[in-house]
């Protein structure tokens, strides 16, 4: 396949204007290199690790969802150098697809509410909410990490779910006129849950959205590359 025609796939699957207004610039073809795509690797980042792992599978194609160049480059150095260096190499292309796969029909929440098993699904501005079907237990394990509970929870027949960082205020409003008895996302800050109707729910980004990112590998028979992060259990 050229390049210009997985292109237009891509953005068919996540159109461009969807995009929240800060990802301008900051997706789609971010890397370019050889035209024509034959094996294509997909990843949640796009880690030097990553890049390794897609060169030594012999990949024309990264597919992440989260760029690894946020800021304009005025130096190349460190671990932006690093994973350059592999894939200008390889000829690698590098694709991005951020908030508009994020909000794209089976993007990062569909594939969320699939994973955790939520019962008629019923979309927000920015998420899903729907009837719970797992335990908070069950749900841990769904994700693959744990769990923690900012305020008790007395019933969780309905839940909001949104990948990666979505403790917005507005967004948790929205999940309680919706009837969700609690809300689940990432990196909570503490003066968001002091005020929440809801008791919060919070989980890693990395946990919430690779799921999202391992069902568009499946969907698409590409080769996924896991790139969880390592857990260290202390004592």
């Amino acid at each position: 396949m050229h390049i210009r025609a997985f292109i237009e796939e891509m953005e068919r699957i996540a159109p461009p204007e969807l995009a929240e207004d800060f990802d301008a610039g900051r997706i789609g073809l971010v890397v370019e290199g050889k035209p024509d795509i034959r094996k294509v690797c997909c990843a949640l980042d796009a880690s030097a690790r990553v890049a390794e792992a897609a060169a030594e599978a012999g990949a024309e194609m990264l597919v992440v969802h989260h760029t690894p160049i946020w800021r304009p480059i005025t130096a190349v150095r460190g671990g932006t150098a690093r994973l350059l260096r592999i894939l200008l190499a390889a000829e690698m292309n590098l694709y991005v697809m951020h908030t508009n796969f994020d909000l794209a029909p089976g993007g990062i929440n569909d594939a969320l509410a699939v994973h955790l098993r939520l019962g008629n699904p019923e979309r927000m501005s920015c998420g899903v909410v729907g009837e719970c079907t797992l335990t908070l237990e069950e749900m841990a394990r769904e994700i693959g990490g744990g769990l923690r509970i900012h305020d008790e929870i007395d019933r969780l027949d309905r839940i909001a779910v949104v990948g990666g960082s979505g403790f917005d205020p507005a967004l948790i409003a929205e999940a309680a006129s919706l009837g969700a008895d609690a809300f689940l996302s990432a990196e909570l800050k503490h003066s968001v849950a002091l005020e929440s109707p809801l008791p919060c729910i919070e989980a890693t980004h990395h946990a919430l959205e690779a799921p999202g990112m391992r069902m568009l590998a499946d969907r698409m028979s590409w080769h996924y590359i896991d790139d969880a992060p390592h857990v260290v259990l202390l004592p």
